[in-house]
């Protein structure tokens, strides 16, 4: 069975709800018990806890961390850190989207969070937070014998919002772009 390698990385408003930070944390596995407010059909399982036993080079891990910033302007602010990376089975890359969901409202800085890639294609898809939403840019072709890529090989598909999903799955269970 494929495997991926998932990495999500953003920084979420320092007034990001209590009951979001629990969500993360119980999927980090920094808590035991899945937090009351998660519907257990839509969060049926913590996916972003690393496993020990990881194949991936340097392991899975995971992180969530309250952090004070300095401003250009000099004023202190606090935010939350998350960096999580771990190998999914293909049969589990549609809960990507609740993770997903779970974080697009909250982030405080678009722009890239992350990636997913077939464990041996060097080639990422991106992810990406703007707005409240969340989507993906498509990876770049592979070069043709000449060693070039065409103008325009990498589109942004940002689609999704909290209430939306960007990523469809294939009948093989696996992410793909609209």
């Amino acid at each position: 069975m494929p495997h991926f390698e998932v990495v999500l990385t953003c920084v979420l408003r320092d007034d990001t709800p209590d009951t979001v930070l629990d969500a993360l944390r119980w999927h980090l596995g920094t808590i035991p018990e899945r937090p009351s407010s998660l519907n257990p059909d839509e969060h049926p399982y913590a996916v972003l806890t690393p496993d020990p036993e990881s194949p991936l080079p340097g392991g899975d891990f995971a992180s969530l961390r309250r952090r004070s910033r300095v401003s250009p302007a000099g004023h202190e602010r606090y935010s939350w850190g998350l960096f999580s990376r771990n190998r999914w089975p293909d049969d589990e890359m549609g809960l990507i989207v609740m993770v997903l969901h779970l974080l697009a409202p909250h982030v405080e800085e678009p722009g890239y969070s992350g990636y997913y890639r077939e464990e041996h294609d060097p080639r990422p898809t991106i992810l990406t937070f703007q707005d409240g939403s969340y989507g993906t840019l498509k990876p770049l072709p592979q070069p043709t014998a000449g060693g070039r890529v065409g103008p325009g090989a990498c589109r942004d598909q940002v689609e999704g919002s909290a209430t939306s999903s960007p990523l469809r799955l294939r009948s093989s269970g696996t992410p793909q772009e609209p």
